[in-house]
């Protein structure tokens, strides 16, 4: 009986991934195929091939992914059908930038936020991060302007802000109900809203909340 209860089990989540990746697509949010938990039987933490992967199920499947990730419905219905457990990567720097910061840093940052009467925007939480969804800064014309994406360090102007990310151009997040390595979903703290999902709020206002949170949750 185990088995078979596990399959549908896989089947259902499969069914939510599918349906979320479309979900993205009607927002407008260009999404595409990540790679997934294999599954405790499998011996390894990540779909795919690499061996010692640095980032299990936390990155695109193809290396090709900006050039395949897409908002057409039936793009995404079809790849979300021929890999059904897949991740849902959402590339950054497009329609939204994303502010990385540790779980705790996340919880602070928004209560801040909420006595301030600040609105965060859309945040998503999974695999100890809060993931709050900002105005993305577009194209700009100085390269030197850019904040590197994966790097735990900062903007000239806002000083070293240990373990807070910027996600811009060339980057990218997961979004919920993606899986970490243990299985456990990403899912939204607060979702983004289906009628206005352009509205995002100025990173620049959100960072000195989630700047002075990191500091204050820092070891």
């Amino acid at each position: 009986m185990v088995a078979p209860v596990l399959r549908r089990s896989r089947r259902r989540e499969a069914g939510r991934l599918a349906a979320a990746a479309a979900g993205y697509a009607q927002l407008g949010w260009p999404v595409c195929l990540g790679a997934y938990p294999p599954g405790q039987h499998a011996g390894r933490a990540c779909s795919c091939d690499r061996v010692g992967c640095p980032a299990p199920a936390a990155h695109p499947m193809s290396p090709a992914w900006q050039l395949l990730a897409s908002a057409e419905a039936g793009k995404v219905q079809q790849r979300w059908a021929d890999h059904p457990e897949a991740n849902i990567v959402l590339p950054t720097g497009r329609v939204f930038d994303v502010l990385d910061v540790p779980a705790a840093a996340g919880s602070a940052a928004l209560d801040a936020m909420r006595q301030a009467a600040v609105q965060p925007g859309p945040v998503a939480a999974g695999a100890g991060r809060a993931l709050f969804f900002v105005a993305t800064r577009g194209a700009p014309e100085d390269e030197d302007e850019w904040w590197s994406c994966h790097l735990d360090c900062a903007p000239e102007d806002v000083g070293e802000v240990t373990a807070l990310r910027w996600h811009c151009r060339n980057s990218f997040v997961l979004a919920p109900p993606s899986r970490d390595p243990s299985g456990a979903p990403a899912r939204w703290l607060i979702p983004p809203p289906p009628e206005s999902p352009d509205l995002l709020p100025d990173a620049l206002r959100l960072l000195e909340f989630l700047a002075d949170a990191c500091e204050e949750e820092a070891p």
